[in-house]
């Protein structure tokens, strides 16, 4: 496995930006001789943006979830960054992270790591906040995005002026867009459990290739998220040179 830590300067921020990036490599068990011999990268790897919450950065769904072990098992690179409490949204000036996630980081992180351009490879998902940004990113852009995740996601922005996930889908769905798959998951003991029943309904009742989970004894909280983040890596229809093709780490 290597994890890394860049640090680089955003010409749409204009200030520097911290990611972590997961790349699959040789594990131990590999390099001990007890797996397949060790390899060199043949094809680009596909490629999830996974988002924090409100009042994480970067580094904290490798602290509190075990996605460095789920991204090297199903040799997927997971892209991490740091987006203060903006919610992936563009609050003008120096703070346009719309386009810092929808634009630059993907230009930085394709140009610079072994990892596909197709939108067959590509996935978006986030916790809470970040599955808010998930889903206005991928609902704006679906031409980028394989699959979107939204774990007890915040799908209605207080903000009436911020971007709405529900009018977003609304006018994706009335234009005949080609949309991703959606994976939504909740606690049922969530305080954002009611929003996204009706986010879920909203997709039902619009036809939205979709998948829901609302689960007992899960309330806002790290233990549901780790789950989920592994359940929407197996979600996800792969149709990479690595799909299916599950590592012991």
């Amino acid at each position: 496995m290597a994890k890394l830590l860049c640090n680089f300067i955003s010409y749409t921020l204009k200030r520097a930006v911290d990611i972590t990036v997961i790349i699959p490599s040789v594990t131990i068990p590999e390099s001990l001789g007890m797996g397949d011999p060790p390899t060199h990268v043949h094809e680009p790897y596909p490629v999830l943006y996974l988002l924090h919450g409100y009042g994480n950065n970067h580094a904290t769904w490798t602290g509190y979830a075990n996605v460095e072990l789920y991204a090297e098992e199903r040799q997927i690179a997971v892209v991490m960054l740091s987006a203060e409490n903006k919610f992936y949204a563009n609050h003008g000036g120096d703070d346009d992270y719309f386009t810092f996630v929808s634009e630059e980081l993907p230009s930085f992180i394709q140009n610079t790591f072994p990892v596909s351009r197709r939108r067959e490879d590509t996935y978006i998902a986030g916790l809470s906040m970040g599955g808010y940004g998930a889903l206005i990113h991928g609902l704006s852009h679906p031409e980028k995005f394989q699959a979107i995740g939204t774990f007890s996601g915040a799908v209605i922005h207080q903000d009436e002026k911020a971007p709405q996930p529900m009018a977003l889908l609304k006018k994706a769905v009335a234009e005949k867009k080609d949309l991703p798959k959606i994976y939504l998951a909740c606690g049922n003991d969530d305080f954002l459990l009611k929003a996204n029943h009706q986010f879920d309904d909203l997709m039902t009742e619009l036809k939205v290739d979709h998948t829901s989970e609302f689960i007992d004894g899960y309330a806002h909280e790290w233990r549901f998220w780790n789950l989920e983040v592994e359940r929407y890596l197996d979600w996800i229809d792969r149709q990479d040179a690595y799909a299916n093709k599950k590592r012991n780490v």
